[in-house]
């Protein structure tokens, strides 16, 4: 089993910034892909940014050029630098992790806990 434990959300103002980690911890051998996803009310979770192990990024189109995601293998942890929040990014973001428990070719897919981010007008 693997826990993921983020840190970071909160109450913003428009054009600000916040900065979320997400540390994995458990049986882990490798970890593939590590993300962030956020869900707003009434709406379906979303695909914010994506890191593999190897440091390739994908974004949604609405968060490039602001957020930037990192990871630190070593920590097992991502990042999601997020600046110039705007009203529609509020929503509860989600950590996702793809791990490896053993060197076989099984994956798992892991959810954090979600954190909230608001942003006032």
């Amino acid at each position: 089993q693997v826990q993921l434990v983020e840190s970071g959300g909160g109450l913003v103002q428009a054009g600000g910034s916040l900065r979320l980690s997400c540390a994995a911890s458990g049986t882990i051998f490798s970890i593939n892909v590590m993300g962030w996803y956020r869900q707003a009310p009434g709406k379906q979770r979303e695909l914010v940014a994506v890191i593999t192990n190897g440091g390739s990024t994908n974004y949604a189109d609405s968060v490039k050029g602001r957020f930037t995601i990192s990871r630190d293998n070593a920590k097992n942890t991502v990042y999601l630098q997020m600046n110039s929040l705007k009203p529609e990014d509020a929503a509860v973001y989600y950590c996702n992790a793809v791990v490896r428990h053993t060197p076989g070719p099984d994956k798992y897919d892991y959810w954090g806990q979600g954190t909230q981010v608001t942003v006032s007008s």
